[in-house]
Formats: structure tokens, C-alpha cells, sequence
């Protein structure tokens, strides 16, 4: 498993920042050519690879016209074909869940998953539909980064100790040499990103050279609830990263009084330009209303979200040789309508970064995650299955009495839903309804539950006062 690590250059001479703006410069036109040529049907949609497209340009004498380096080029057509093949493949995975949920014949299924698999999705009517609703043609906005090939970068110390990366520039043979703030030498293909005077570069590490890799996982098998204050509650009733909360609440407050202030100046620039006194409009955009520093703000904010929920899942693995969760990726659209504030701070949530740490953190230290269908968890009661009522961190239910932890009898039902074998990962949340109340009554009615087994029917019929959500 690969790991994406960051290296930052370090008093980086401009007249070198301005070259490798112009090289990004001009790569980003042919991000945009890939974009404009290929992104569709008749492109990735159709199976053509990034090797077929530099040999069409070759010959027709296309990459002339990119004033850059044949290897930059070249790397830079196999990045876009890269990124419309993702971006193809994330709207596939949208075409599945429809496929799911529009049919339970696993014939018909089966027919349509593999014409989806094999991009012969465009013969039928539905499939063709749905990937026209969620594959958009896109367009190219990278204009700030530059490709390098593995073969193509060598590193250097100096006699003070500074690590210099050496880079191909716009004319063959003159490499520009980048003062790095690391020690470590970047390997592999390198992606240069330049943000704001200063050079970013990203590579790709083998995970198990982390530290963290080799930590055991437990033993255990846990259920876990993503949270607002916290950044997982699990179903043994322990909270992971407790910070989460202040962490976002504190942002969005500077946030709030931030742009407050920002809007007050803007208008004060707007009113000075339309009296004419544009001297003073643009001290204003360039002395106060800059970019640079709310960008850096913005960086070192994540950076502190994600390492909080990175700590707090490596907590949970700690425990557990098994992570049974809601599948954190899909989108859900909410029916309450809430207030500005509450909204700004739910708009920073951290479900991206909570689902790509579970995977992630899984995977490098041999625990097994388990997705399972979250519809409901947090409704219903997980002793009698019974729906409830929720009032912030608490859940009353409505059958036994009981007031219950909410995130607590949440992570206890997801890791029930594990062995549920009537509720699969894609059943409709209208079925997962129907199913739970269908539960419901035969427990008020105390009737056999009709998926029971053999024994858990036996034991029933020698303990006719109990039912199966009470035991």
C-alpha cells in the first residue's frame, strides 16, 4: 500500500518560481486539450488509453505546439487520461447503487454489472441514462502543477546540510534545483504543485516504512458511529478524538468573524472605486484582502483535523482486529433545515477524512473494515429494536424505557447490522423501514420471527415470555 507524503521548498529563488509557473502554464493547456479530445464517450469511455493519445499526437504533430519538454508532456497526457478515468470510474460506482436498487433478479443483474464493468454500458437505455446523470463532461483547472517522472529528478546535499531536488525545466539539459525544508529525498514520480511562491512536492512512500504500519490491531470485533463532538464513538461505549468538536467549532467562529470583516472591507473598496478613488480601492484588495494568508490558515487547519482523526482511528484499531462501520462515502441528503451557523460548521464535517483514515489505517496494520447498511441505526433502540426518539446525545426509546447514549446505541447497531443477513449493504433505506417494523410488530404480537433458526425456534417455544430482541 502506497502513502502520499508532502515536501515543502524552502527560500526558493523567484526567478525560478516564475519558470516553473510557465511550465505549469503551459502543461495546463494540455490538461485542457486531453479534457477537451478525450473526456467522453469516444474517449477513456470507449477504452482508449494515454499511450494511444501521445502516439496520435506524435504523428499529427499536435505536441509541437506545447513549447515543452517530451517527457513532461507525455507525463502530463497520462495524468488527465488518469483523471478522467477516475472520474468515470466514481460515476459507475453511482450507475451500481442504481442497478441495486432498480432490480432484485440476479440474472438481470449480473447482465447489467458486467456491461458496466466492460463499458458496453452505452447499448442499454438505463445504464446509459444513469451514467449520462452522474459522468459530466469536465474541464480542465489545473494550471499549477507539473509532472516528473521517476528517471527524470536527482537529489543532492550541500555542504550545509540542505537537500536540493533538481528538476527538468523548459529547455532540455537545464535542470532547476529546488531548496527542500526536509532531509528525506523524494523517490519515485514526483508531482510538483506551486501554491503561493512556494513549491510543493508529493510522493508516494511504501506504508509499511511507517511507524505507525507496524502497530498490531486488537482482537476485538467493534462497531463504530461517526460523531460531531467526537470523532468515533465505538460499541463498547468509548469516544475517540474528543477535540473534534472544539477543533471545528473554534474554526468556524474564526471563520464567521473573519469574513465579517473581509465583507466590511470589500464594500469599503467598492464604494472608494465607484466614487473614483480607485488609489485607494486597490490598497485596499492588495493590503487586506489577499489570499495567501487565509490559504495558509486553511492548510494548517486541516492538518490539525486530520491528524485528530487519524489518532482517534489508530485508537480504534488498537482494539480491534475487526471495524464494523456505515459507509462513510455515500451521500446523504438531510431533511431538516437548520440554522447558518450550524450549517457552516457541518459544511467543515470530516466524513471525507474519517472514511479515508478507516481504510487507510485498516489496511496498513491487518485489521478487516466492514461497511454495512447504516439506515435507522440511530433510531432505533439496540435491545428491543424498537424506533425511538433522539434529543442531542441521547436516544429514548420508546419500548423499553430506557435512554440511551445515542452514539453509543448507534455503534451498538451497526455492529449488529453485521450479522444481519435480511439487511445487505445497498437495501433501500424504505426496505430497511419495512423490515425493522416488520420486527417490531411480531414482537409486540410475540410471533415467531419467520428468518429464525431451527434452534432459536426451539428455544422460543420452551421460553414463550421471552423474544429474540429482549434476549
Amino acid at each position: 500500500m502506497k502513502v502520499t507524503r508532502i515536501a515543502y521548498s524552502t527560500a526558493l529563488n523567484p526567478g525560478k518560481y516564475a519558470a516553473l509557473v510557465e511550465q505549469a502554464r503551459r502543461l495546463g493547456r494540455v490538461r485542457s486539450e486531453v479534457w477537451q479530445r478525450f473526456g467522453s464517450v469516444g474517449g477513456t469511455g470507449s477504452g482508449l488509453k494515454d499511450r494511444q493519445v501521445r502516439d496520435r499526437w506524435l504523428v499529427d504533430g499536435t505536441h509541437g505546439s506545447f513549447g515543452v519538454l517530451a517527457n513532461a508532456w507525455k507525463e502530463t497526457v497520462r495524468d488527465a487520461m488518469a483523471h478522467i478515468a477516475a472520474n468515470l470510474a466514481a460515476a459507475k460506482v453511482e450507475a451500481r447503487w442504481a442497478v441495486l436498487r432498480r432490480t432484485s433478479d440476479p440474472a438481470e443483474r449480473k447482465r447489467m454489472l458486467s456491461a458496466l464493468a466492460t463499458d458496453r454500458w452505452v447499448a442499454d437505455p438505463f445504464l446509459a441514462r444513469q451514467m449520462r446523470k452522474h459522468w459530466k463532461r469536465g474541464r480542465n483547472r489545473t494550471h499549477d502543477q507539473i509532472v516528473v517522472r521517476a528517471d527524470q529528478h536527482n537529489s543532492v546535499v550541500d555542504r550545509r546540510g540542505r537537500l536540493w531536488l533538481a528538476v527538468p525545466g523548459l529547455e532540455r539539459r537545464r535542470m532547476v534545483r529546488i531548496p527542500l525544508s526536509t532531509t528525506v529525498a523524494p523517490a519515485g514520480t514526483l508531482r510538483l504543485i506551486l501554491r503561493d511562491g512556494r513549491v510543493e512536492v508529493h510522493y508516494q512512500i511504501d506504508s509499511s516504512q511507517m511507524r505507525s504500519s507496524r502497530r498490531p490491531c486488537g482482537n476485538q470485533t467493534v462497531g463504530v458511529d461517526k460523531g460531531y463532538s467526537e470523532v468515533l464513538t465505538d460499541s463498547d461505549g468509548a469516544r475517540h478524538g474528543r477535540g473534534l468538536g472544539e477543533l471545528l467549532a473554534g474554526e468556524s467562529d474564526r471563520l464567521k468573524e473573519r469574513n465579517r470583516r473581509r465583507a466590511k472591507l470589500r464594500s469599503i473598496a467598492n464604494n472608494a472605486a465607484r466614487d473614483g478613488d480607485r488609489a485607494k480601492a486597490h490598497r485596499i484588495r492588495s493590503n487586506n484582502l489577499g489570499t495567501v494568508k487565509r490559504d495558509r490558515q486553511a492548510a494548517r487547519h486541516r492538518a490539525r483535523l486530520r491528524t485528530e482523526v487519524f489518532n482517534a482511528v489508530h485508537r480504534v484499531v488498537d482494539k480491534a482486529a475487526t471495524v464494523v462501520a456505515e459507509d462513510l462515502t455515500k451521500h446523504f441528503t438531510g431533511r431538516k433545515r437548520l440554522g447558518k451557523n450550524i450549517n457552516r460548521r457541518l459544511a467543515t464535517w470530516t466524513k471525507g477524512v474519517t472514511a479515508e483514515a478507516l481504510a487507510s489505517v485498516s489496511a496498513r496494520r491487518g485489521s478487516a473494515l466492514v461497511h454495512v447498511n447504516a439506515a435507522y441505526t440511530s433510531q432505533t433502540c439496540h435491545r428491543c429494536g424498537r424506533f425511538g426518539r433522539r434529543s442531542g446525545d441521547r436516544f429514548h426509546c420508546t419500548g423499553c424505557g430506557v435512554v440511551w447514549q445515542a452514539d453509543v446505541n448507534a455503534a451498538i447497531n451497526i455492529l449488529q447490522r453485521a450479522g444481519d443477513s435480511d439487511i445487505a449493504l445497498h437495501t433501500p433505506y424504505q426496505k430497511v423501514r419495512q423490515i425493522l417494523q416488520g420486527r417490531t410488530d411480531r414482537h409486540r404480537t410475540r410471533l415467531p420471527v419467520q428468518d429464525s433458526s431451527p434452534a432459536t425456534a426451539e428455544r422460543r417455544a420452551n421460553h414463550p415470555n421471552r423474544s429474540a430482541m429482549s434476549n
